[in-house]
């Protein structure tokens, strides 16, 4: 796809070898703090091409954690060393327990024994975890370094690799300690989604669906239509969905980089799916995108209870979910929850919390979301109790 998308962002196919005739790129269009994101396979293989312009000497740290060190490692410095560039890897325990200050301390500890510079780049390697703690480490090394994303998750490519949010969570919640820092380059390859878990595609695939609920009916009918073929390996689709998503993205985050406006818009699902998280620990289990689908079904029965959305729309979000066969519902989650008045109380710890009051995002229709600033309280309780009365 060349020119400009549906909404307004170049992209087309990078341009260079054959190699690259099936790979698409997307500007986040920052002026002067632009960059690419570049999906597709075989990005890793050839990673030192993409790479190489942006260093001032040819050496780049690596953070990572043990399973994609793994699985993909290898064939990253690989990729690097073919251009001549050498390399030295950060490598961290997997899971959401990473990020945490104590793991970031022991990483920019690590990145200075390394001898990282000023000029120097990182390359956070990984899904949303290492991403987010990665570019943090990055924004606080000497003052800031650039870093590269390679998003090895289906969620970090459509998602968190993409606008610059990098961080570490608290004991108070999530992402509640970071920094706006943006990437330098975004390499999606869409080969290593291919070793990903049944579970983990569908935790990533919940992102996908957000962004046609929040923005693009279109693309939410294209879903339901290509959401079994994408899921069940089609890699044309997998490169289409990774596209618009981050197309979406990036008009979001050009038009409002700090989260000020139209960026909360993103959140759809958030508020619910983070108090969520933190009610189960931050553990195995709830995935963050299994929390997101469910609290963007909570946020579409909150929408149409207080009469804002036709009451067939949480229908139809919940049944594309179960067609897909992901969690979209409070009694899928396994193990004790709390009352709907504490799963409130976790949603207060939430970002996105403004002058006291929780900010939902909730939605006129499929496509049509927006920001709520007074949600009926009632009604969000009442849909909580109705979904933990579901459990049984």
């Amino acid at each position: 796809m060349d020119g400009t998308s549906e909404t307004g962002v170049a992209t087309g196919a990078a341009s260079g070898s054959a190699a690259d005739s099936a790979v698409e790129e997307v500007a986040v269009s920052l002026g002067a703090r632009s960059y690419p994101i570049r999906i597709g396979p075989g990005l890793l293989a050839r990673a030192g091409e993409a790479i190489g312009p942006l260093l001032p000497r040819p050496f780049a740290a690596i953070v990572t954690d043990e399973t994609v060190a793994g699985l993909y490692l290898a064939t990253l410095r690989d990729g690097l060393a073919a251009a001549g560039i050498a390399s030295e890897a950060v490598i961290l325990p997997p899971g959401e327990s990473t990020k945490s200050m104590q793991h970031l301390a022991a990483t920019v500890e690590r990145l200075l024994e390394l001898k990282v510079e000023r000029d120097d780049l990182v390359i956070a390697f990984g899904g949303g975890v290492i991403g987010d703690l990665a570019g943090f480490a990055a924004a606080v090394l000497r003052r800031g370094v650039d870093f590269v994303q390679i998003p090895t998750t289906l969620l970090a490519q459509v998602d968190s690799s993409v606008g610059g949010k990098t961080g570490v969570n608290a004991p108070q919640g999530k992402n509640l300690i970071g920094a706006f820092h943006q990437p330098r380059l975004v390499l999606a390859d869409t080969d290593v989604l291919d070793t990903l878990s049944p579970r983990e595609f569908l935790a990533g695939y919940g992102e996908v669906v957000k962004y046609g609920l929040l923005g693009d009916a279109a693309f939410f009918e294209w879903l339901e239509a290509h959401g079994p073929a994408l899921r069940d390996g089609d890699r044309a689709a997998r490169i289409r969905a990774v596209r618009r998503s981050c197309e979406m993205k990036a008009d979001v985050v050009a038009r409002d980089e700090h989260e000020r406006g139209d960026r909360a818009l993103l959140n759809l699902g958030h508020t619910f799916g983070h108090a969520l998280e933190a009610a189960t620990g931050y553990s195995a289990r709830l995935l963050h995108g299994e929390g997101v689908a469910i609290g963007m079904a909570l946020a579409f029965e909150t929408s149409a209870r207080m009469g804002l959305c036709a009451q067939e729309a949480p229908s139809r979000v919940r049944a594309h979910f179960r067609d897909m066969g992901m969690k979209c519902d409070l009694a899928d989650i396994e193990g004790d929850l709390p009352g709907a008045e504490a799963l409130i109380g976790l949603m207060g710890q939430d970002k996105k919390v403004r002058q006291g009051r929780l900010v939902f995002i909730l939605a006129r229709a499929i496509g049509e979301a927006f920001v709520c600033r007074d949600a009926d309280m009632d009604v969000v309780k009442a849909v909580l109790e109705d979904g933990l009365r579901g459990r049984g």
